[in-house]
């Protein structure tokens, strides 16, 4: 068989991914607070980029207004010192180092006669807390990475935590949440009934899986006790702490901050941006400038160049000491400058157009609750706006908008469509909320099963069937009727009121 070669022309289109567009989707799909770092990293490598001087005009009132506060208040503190005769350079005192659950325990520990072999081992141990107080490192861990000369016998090990499990509060040191139970407990066996107490351990120490499934007539069997035994202990496990350690935890809240403000104007509601998470960025002009006009010198006869060191100089602004650099090293970095700026413009201005139009979709969210959220899916927003849906799932996952329902991601005015009974449609969250609403209406003694959710959606015009029923109300983080009824009894037990019985709970 003989080959032959031919040359052959051909003409194709193709998208290729420069680097600015891809940029710009790696800055559409980051959280706001991912962006924030990100734009402080470009700050701190790129010369040429600055934050904008020039804030929006409720950051500037704000700023006024704070501004002004800070003058009254400043001008009656210097009134009262002098009325008081104090000086006038007052320093605040300062602010004591908060306290923690390691220094609360090495307090104890300083007051606690030990031999010095031990109070290392206690350091040891105290130093391998967690936030909450258990022990989550093993004895034999951190024996096997101890030195071996120091020779150190596991009954030491135990001794040694046997007495940090004395200490206050009671209960750290433990090393899963029966012990930990366990030690609160011993410090109530004087005070509580002998019977309850000796029912509490079996439940502490054996059965904390069967009494979180609810399946209280078991219980009743296994351990050989009344429901009123059973109530009783019950109640003496809540009085426990279940995370000792936690009073001293540093650790704070994650506060969401929304990039979308939802406002009513007119009769109408709208979005826009929160001028508080946009980073206001620019190029340094004057760099930006000096290259400019180091490149057309550049292109100019070397005769005609000898004044412009100088006469750059004179255009610099003043008290400038460092000699900006050569245009060669600025080109790039004024190029990916501008690039950084114009991403994240591109980023926010998707973000708000989405915003917008998911808010022209649910109007009746924003006018009645959560129970009015209408079906949308992210095809019809793609749709509206000709964009992808790729595009609108990155703008709308970890952005968050404000409204007067509450801080909401944008994924969660997304939902199936559900028929009704009058030919409209309701979305699968309006429908999860008709269930949380039915749930909490019910009677704490009989609550509602699958069927009667179901019977009660139908009634309200939305006919499901009973596993999508369970489906949303699993989704809806609610239990069976049957774990409820068991939660029910041993919370109303302990109150006086036994569900079902002549005396109703409260």
């Amino acid at each position: 068989m003989l080959s032959r070669q031919s040359l052959e022309l051909r003409q194709s289109q193709h998208l290729a991914l420069t680097p600015q567009l891809q940029q710009s989707i790696r800055f559409l799909q980051l959280s706001a607070l991912d962006l924030e770092a990100e734009v402080a990293q470009a700050l701190e490598e790129n010369p040429l980029l600055e934050r904008d001087e020039e804030y929006a005009t409720e950051a500037a009132q704000a700023e006024s207004e704070t501004r002004a506060i800070e003058r009254e208040g400043w001008s009656m503190l210097s009134a009262s010192n002098r009325a008081h005769g104090a000086d006038e350079e007052y320093a605040p005192p300062e602010a004591s180092e908060p306290d923690s659950l390691l220094r609360h325990l090495l307090g104890q520990l300083q007051t606690t006669h030990v031999v010095d072999r031990d109070r290392v081992l206690l350091e040891l141990l105290i130093g391998e807390l967690d936030e909450n107080g258990y022990l989550a490192t093993s004895l034999d861990e951190i024996g096997a990475y101890l030195p071996d000369h120091l020779q150190v016998d596991p009954d030491e090990l135990r001794i040694a935590l046997r007495l940090l499990q004395s200490f206050d509060p009671r209960g750290v040191g433990a090393r899963s949440l029966s012990e930990c139970l366990m030690l609160q407990l011993e410090a109530l066996k004087d005070k509580a009934d002998p019977q309850v107490f000796a029912c509490a351990c079996e439940l502490a120490r054996h059965h904390l899986p069967l009494l979180a499934s609810g399946n209280l007539k078991q219980l009743c069997v296994v351990m050989s006790c009344t429901r009123e035994q059973l109530r009783a202990a019950h109640g003496l496990l809540l009085e426990l702490d279940p995370k000792p350690g936690r009073a001293w935890a540093g650790s704070q809240a994650a506060y969401v901050t929304p990039e979308i403000i939802v406002s009513k104007a007119g009769r109408r509601w709208q979005a826009r941006l929160n001028a508080a998470v946009v980073p206001r960025l620019r190029v340094n002009a004057l760099y930006e400038r000096l290259l400019r006009e180091g490149r057309a010198a550049s292109a100019e006869p070397a005769g005609r160049n000898a004044g412009l060191p100088g006469q750059a100089g004179k255009d610099a602004a003043p008290g400038a000491a460092d000699p900006v650099p050569k245009g060669g090293d600025l080109s790039g970095q004024i190029q990916s400058a501008h690039g950084l700026v114009k991403s994240v413009a591109q980023r926010f201005e998707t973000i708000l157009r989405v915003g917008q139009a998911i808010v022209e979709r649910q109007q009746e969210f924003f006018e009645q609750g959560p129970g009015a959220m209408r079906p949308l899916v992210l095809r019809d927003i793609a749709q509206e706006l000709s964009m992808h849906e790729s595009t609108i799932s990155r703008a709308t996952r970890q952005k968050y908008m404000q409204t007067p329902w509450g801080v909401f991601e944008l994924k969660h005015f997304f939902g199936v469509a559900l028929a009704t009974e009058d030919g409209d449609s309701t979305s699968a969250k309006a429908v999860q909320n008709m269930i949380q609403k039915m749930v909490a209406q019910e009677r704490a003694e009989k609550p509602m099963s699958d069927s009667q959710l179901m019977a009660g959606l139908a009634g309200q015009g939305v006919v499901i069937a009973r596993r999508t029923v369970a489906k949303y109300r699993e989704a809806a983080g609610i239990e069976t009727a049957a774990l409820r009824k068991s939660r029910a009894f041993l919370t109303y037990g302990k109150r006086g009121g036994l569900p079902g019985s002549e005396s109703p709970p409260e």
